[in-house]
């Protein structure tokens, strides 16, 4: 779904480059918000992290801005390029009060950076770069952004139904993962490729993305469910 015309009749790599500088608007000011938030109005941790991961995973929204054709469309995931170098600077260096730290960590350990925050990061470059307005891409940071961003809130806050294959998870934050999964698959598809709109295939996919969530490992779903809905994606 690109658009017809460029911002303010501009070329297309500067048309792409302003695209670009929104993302950054958009992804930077979304942990300063949450560092407010868990200082002064008591938001957990553990809240804020998932707000920010299915903000983060949010960002494809301003894929159909990006004129194709052009190599600028690739500076999609500049964003995401510059959080990998952030991310693994503040993961050796940050001090205890940085703010990345504070909103992006479940125990205030800086190190926690290097893993399951890096790896969605890297996950995003490769969505925007290999798979770039592809079916399968944006299935993954569908899955990845709501599914993965819903499924602990949920459990945390609600979960009473608890099961355990590799780590224990509940039954209320399987079925957030799955309508989260879901809801955003249809919607960004919808947006980003039309033509592969497909209901009953994103639904498939993301129930067999949940059930592989429910039995993930720690750490690991953030590599784990996208590279299993980008392989089905592929195959169905």
């Amino acid at each position: 779904m690109a658009l017809n015309n460029t911002f303010f009749e501009l070329p297309v790599y500067w048309h792409n480059l302003l695209v670009a500088l929104l993302t950054f608007v958009y992804v930077f000011s979304v942990p300063p918000l949450m560092d407010y938030l868990v200082s002064n109005h008591g938001l957990s941790k553990d809240i804020s992290r998932k707000i920010v991961h299915i903000c983060a995973g949010s960002v494809i929204i301003f894929l159909p801005l990006f004129q194709d054709g052009h190599w600028t469309q690739y500076l999609n995931v500049l964003v995401f390029v510059v959080w990998t170098l952030l991310l693994v600077q503040k993961g050796f260096f940050a001090a205890d009060d940085d703010q990345a730290v504070k909103t992006m960590t479940r125990t205030g350990d800086k190190r926690e950076l290097l893993r399951g925050t890096l790896y969605f990061v890297l996950v995003a470059t490769i969505c925007g770069t290999v798979f770039y307005k592809q079916f399968a891409g944006v299935m993954a940071m569908a899955v990845l952004g709501w599914g993965d961003g819903l499924a602990p809130i949920f459990g945390m806050k609600l979960g009473k139904m608890k099961y355990r294959v590799f780590c224990e998870k509940t039954i209320e934050g399987s079925l957030a993962f799955f309508v989260g999964s879901a809801l955003a698959g249809l919607f960004f598809v919808w947006l980003i490729v039309p033509s592969a709109y497909n209901p009953p295939v994103i639904l498939s996919i993301a129930l067999v993305a949940t059930i592989l969530e429910g039995m993930s490992p720690k750490e690991v779903d953030n590599i784990l469910i996208p590279v299993a809905v980008v392989f089905l994606a592929m195959f169905v």
